[in-house]
């Protein structure tokens, strides 16, 4: 958070999710005290205003000779410096395992997201009075506070604390008694549901990667945080032994270890001489504890004293975890203004249409903006089929160099799906900025990799490109100056039809692949508005290819023998629904004119139209794509001109449609869209099949244009 001290380097964040949750509140949260955002570090803002790129991705290994980091199911990541603190994972030993009788009705308390949807599991049958009891164990605090957690959270069920009592303090086991929790022996069998907090050990495949590291697999370091027997990887936390202190896995030491570790990693690069940090002997712990009918109580705990429990103490606890987390969400707050508001990356940084329709006319190439395709084609015959080509691209939506270049390119492929066309190859212009030459080649390589995993599942090949290095200055973070534009080509065997944006027919029922809304969820991010499941969510969504869709139509029509069951056809993209839809309904009545047959309308359903979780939220909360003022042009499809109806009227089928909702829909109908939804006309029975056995959604359908 303080530019002039960061190293001039890339800086990325590796991370499982991208968000985690504090151990502090965990109880908490099991308790219902606190929802799961207000417990959670939101790690995509955090980075954001960190200036660092985030790679969310599990770790699998860690190759010391190469210096690279594997990951799950995507390519592995260079690295010149490694900043290990990995956490750890809950230690099970065969004593243990060997009292548990039901291995599939046990869970480990960490990763803390698999444990609480396993807890939520047990809240019906916890209710009732023929359940097994449930037993946590371990004689730790972990274990203490989260057996509290499930009373309070749980009044009448059965819970078991299995621990070696001598372990436990008096007034603990006072309190475990009088909330009815059962202390049993640590060798007795368990043949009901279990939570295990029996300590803790660092993943395996630290030891694995040949560290020096400890029984339970904590690396071993210098007092400086430099593991031993390197020079470019530091290791702390859970995941860390320091030097002689050795201090126990516990949050309060990483979160104190987090300044000594930046000076050093800043020291690293300018050769200077590493600090020692040696911690404090003893931490600080609050143990808190909810009870039926009374006010929460707590214990603190500093070194061998525990004084408590007491009402205030819970207070404090209370007062220090919601402040630590407050400290994440109030960094560098941007307000929601235009004079502070970004401007929108992806597809929502194309040309404004206004411009594009006056430089085609200038440039006398009115023909492309009046008879718009998604792809152009190249080539044809009888004999040899269709080969079409398209080009798209955008500035970088993500800070992630893989998963940006997999968006850009699935984005420039749904161009030639949206003709019914196969991609068969692609050559990329990549734009990387101007840095050092290995961080040149780790970033075009991710880059590379990201584009081969959007076309290898297609059978498509990636033959050839060029590569630009920017010369404008360097973003904070690095990787959002890259920029990439894909040409993109695509053939479609003899016998198969070429779609178009204009074949609506009378009687047509539109459909919509998936929903919309990326515009203003990424919009919201960038104003570090935007909750993070609504981010993951609407890239989990935007990063799974379309081409599917296109064979299984096809399929279709092979099996049907009739070549026509797609009517139009084109992708929702930079313009928005409304702005796309007015092109099919454009090209559509100008063909129509020619053959002197009365024009088209559509009729959209306003409540079946499918949108990205939370879009509609932040529509409501006064959030936009900074191109959506320049969509809102479309809107006047929806106006009636000319004694005719509106060329677009949005419906509603179960008359619920009030006015504030019929606002939120013109808002999201001219939300600009990258990697968006294909749009299909096709005949009312196609489109109840498709409805019922894919993705597809019915959002409308075609009319005649009626005279007022």
């Amino acid at each position: 958070m303080k530019p002039k001290l960061r190293p001039k380097c890339l800086i990325t964040l590796v991370n499982r999710d991208s968000s985690t949750i504090y151990s502090g509140m965990f109880p908490g949260l099991v308790t219902g005290l606190y929802q799961l955002d207000e417990a959670s570090i939101d790690l995509r803002r955090l980075a954001d205003r960190a200036g660092v790129s985030l790679v969310v991705g599990e770790i699998d290994s860690l190759d010391l000779y190469q210096n690279r980091l594997f990951l799950h199911k995507r390519p592995s990541i260079g690295f010149s410096r490694l900043s290990l603190d990995v956490g750890s994972e809950t230690f099970i030993d065969d004593a243990t395992a060997q009292v548990i009788k039901n291995k599939s009705l046990s869970v480990p308390i960490k990763p803390f997201e698999k444990c609480l949807e396993w807890i939520k599991l047990f809240d019906k049958s916890s209710l009732e009075d023929n359940h097994d009891p449930l037993t946590v164990i371990g004689s730790g605090l972990a274990a203490l506070e989260i057996v509290f957690a499930l009373r309070a959270r749980w009044p009448s069920r059965q819970l078991r604390l299995q621990a070696y009592k001598e372990k436990l303090n008096l007034s603990f086991k006072q309190e475990l008694s009088l909330a009815k929790i059962e202390i049993t022996h640590p060798t007795e069998p368990i043949f009901g549901p279990v939570l295990i907090c029996t300590g803790s050990k660092a993943p395996n495949w630290l030891k694995n990667s040949g560290l020096d590291v400890n029984h339970v697999g904590r690396v071993v370091t210098h007092s400086t945080f430099l593991v031993c027997g390197r020079f470019d990887v530091f290791a702390v936390g859970d995941c860390g032994l320091l030097g002689k202190s050795k201090p126990p896995p516990a949050g309060v030491w990483a979160v104190k270890a987090a300044v000594p570790l930046a000076k050093n990693i800043e020291r690293s690069f300018s050769n200077r001489p590493l600090l020692t940090w040696k911690p404090q002997k003893y931490a600080l712990h609050l143990v808190g504890a909810n009870r039926e009918g009374l006010s929460p109580i707590a214990w603190m705990l500093w070194g061998p004293l525990v004084l408590g429990p007491y009402k205030f103490f819970w207070q404090w606890k209370k007062r220090i975890d919601r402040s630590f987390i407050q400290k994440f969400i109030n960094i560098e707050a941007m307000h929601n203004s235009k004079d502070n508001q970004l401007s929108c990356r992806g597809c929502a940084a194309k040309m404004p249409f206004q411009p594009l329709q006056s430089a085609l006319r200038e440039a006398e190439l009115s023909e492309l903006s009046e008879y718009p395709e998604d792809a152009a084609l190249v080539k044809s015959s009888l004999e040899a089929g269709y080969w079409v080509q398209s080009v798209d691209g955008f500035p970088a939506l993500v800070s992630d160099p893989w998963l940006n270049s997999r968006l850009t390119t699935l984005h420039a492929c749904s161009d030639l799906w949206a003709r019914g066309v196969y991609v068969s190859s692609a050559q990329p212009v990549i734009t990387i900025p101007s840095v050092g030459g290995f961080l040149q080649t780790e970033i075009l390589t991710q880059c590379l990799l990201g584009i081969k995993s959007a076309l290898e599942p297609q059978g498509a090949d990636l033959i050839g490109g060029h590569t630009y290095e920017s010369r404008s200055a360097l973003d904070r973070n690095i990787n959002l100056g890259i920029a990439i534009s894909l040409s993109i080509n695509g053939f479609l065997p003899p016998g198969e039809v070429l779609w178009d944006k204009g074949g609506l027919n009378p009687g047509d029922s539109i459909l919509l692949s998936r929903g919309i809304g990326s515009g203003v969820i990424f919009a919201a991010a960038m104003q570090g508005s935007c909750p993070f499941n609504f981010v993951d969510n609407a890239l989990l969504t935007l990063s799974k290819s379309q081409h599917q869709l296109i064979a299984n139509l096809h399929a279709r029509v092979i099996d049907s023998s009739n070549q026509h069951l797609v009517h139009a056809c084109t992708d929702i993209t930079g313009f928005g629904l409304l702005g796309h839809l007015g092109e099919m309904i454009k090209a559509t009545n100008l063909r129509r004119l020619k053959a002197k047959l009365p024009s088209i309308k559509v009729d959209l359903i306003g409540e079946a139209i499918p949108t990205l979780s939370g879009a509609k939220t932040l529509l409501g909360q006064g959030f936009e794509s900074t191109f959506s003022p320049a969509n809102k042009i479309f809107l006047n499809l929806l106006n009636s001109n000319d004694h005719f109806s509106p060329y677009v009227n949005i419906i509603s089928e179960n008359g619920l449609l009030n006015n504030s909702e019929l606002e939120l829909i013109k808002k999201l109908l001219v939300d600009p869209q990258t990697c968006g939804p294909l749009i299909i006309s096709c005949n009312s029975d196609l489109a109840k099949e498709l409805v019922k056995n894919s993705s597809w959604c019915r959002i409308g359908l075609v009319d005649f244009l009626k005279r007022v």
